[in-house]
């Protein structure tokens, strides 16, 4: 019996229900009242048919978690007692009972699939009005008591398609900060791993001299620790100038950063510039490019020249990354690669990569920008 009346409505929800619905039992006051005038046998099942619409009215107030959710048998079996009491208990005790049909509109608008709580507000009012008729109540009386019904259940029905509107428009606001928080956590793992690749890679670089040299050199050896400690230094302030999202690569400290490193390898490296300065936008994007670039001649390619060039004229910035070590056939793009190309096509440009004909690899980034100064 408490699994019909409930259904899967519980905890606070529960409650609210509860007390607008037993508030909403007001209305039977003058059926109350009227029964109580009764006597013998039709006063108790006046009583007893009171109740039993009492109790359906909670139950197909509470057979369903949300107004919204989908219909079950329960929930359909449930409606159609109710709709049945509230058509047929005017029609069996008289004209004192036409308030029911208003509690018919009222479920209508809000049980209902939206689409359809109109319809059922009509149709609650148009029991009302055939209710009246054949039990020969005054056509003042259930006029009024249908116009009353009308204006309150359309009332409902637009109450209602509000509070939908407003849930959709939470659940957007919703979908919109999970979407941010996604897009922040891949700008957050993107940057870390475009920082990170190259000053782990020179830590390495830097402890592999300092373990060789230890016995040989202990003086240079301790530089290249001091070295280490610099770049994780470096390394550590620019993971904290990423989480908090003021963090941009500039290319000329990029460029210093990937002469270290390429030294750092034993890697002789040429930097070649053309044109004018770069606007802010090509400057960034060529920042994180030249870093993901070296980060991966160092690690992957066992080169032994590297050529970086950049050039700016005819409407475009371009940068090219090119050494002459080893490149694996069948070229697929890493994360950092990958990474790189989403910041290059944010940027309305972009990139080319893979292996060189005579051997090498080769990274080519191309942004459209304004004429140099």
């Amino acid at each position: 019996m408490k699994r019909l009346f409930i259904g899967d409505v519980q905890g606070p929800e529960l409650l609210q229900r509860a007390f607008w619905t037993s508030f909403g039992l007001l209305f039977l006051t003058p059926v109350a009242v009227a029964v109580a005038r009764y006597e013998g046998t039709r006063q108790w099942l006046g009583w007893a048919a009171l109740v039993v619409f009492a109790l359906t009215y909670y139950a197909v107030t509470f057979v369903r978690r949300r107004w919204d959710d989908p219909f079950t048998g329960r929930a359909v079996l449930v409606l159609v007692v109710f709709a049945l009491l509230a058509a047929g208990l005017p029609l069996v005790f008289g004209p004192d009972w036409l308030g029911l049909p208003v509690y018919l509109a009222f479920v209508c608008s809000m049980a209902l699939p939206l689409r359809w709580a109109a319809a059922g507000v009509l149709a609650a009012t148009a029991v009302t009005v055939v209710d009246g008729v054949v039990t020969g109540a005054h056509p003042a009386m259930y006029g009024g008591i249908a116009a009353v019904l009308l204006a309150l259940g359309m009332m409902m029905v637009a109450l209602r398609h509000t509070r939908t509107l407003v849930l959709q428009l939470q659940e957007a606001r919703d979908e919109v900060a999970r979407l941010a928080a996604t897009d922040e956590r891949l700008r957050i793992a993107r940057d870390l791993h475009d920082l990170l690749g190259q000053s782990l890679s020179l830590i390495v670089l830097k402890s592999e001299l300092a373990r060789r040299m230890a016995g040989r050199d202990l003086d240079r050896a301790i530089g290249e620790i001091g070295d280490i400690e610099t770049a994780a230094r470096s390394a550590l302030a620019n993971v904290r100038e990423v989480v908090s999202g003021y963090r941009r690569r500039a290319l000329s400290e990029e460029l210093d950063g990937a002469r270290a490193v390429l030294a750092a390898a034993g890697v002789d490296a040429t930097v070649r510039m053309a044109g004018g300065p770069l606007p802010e936008v090509a400057d960034g994007v060529f920042g994180w490019a030249v870093r993901e670039s070296v980060t991966n001649v160092v690690r992957h390619a066992r080169a032994s020249r590297c050529v970086i060039e950049v050039a700016h004229g005819g409407g475009a910035a371009t940068l090219e990354v090119r050494d002459d070590g080893r490149a694996a056939k069948g070229h697929v793009p890493g994360n950092g690669l990958t990474g790189l190309s989403e910041r290059v096509s944010a940027e309305g440009g972009t990139l080319e990569s893979g292996p060189l004909p005579g051997g090498g690899f080769r990274v080519a980034v191309r942004v459209p920008v304004g004429s140099p100064s």
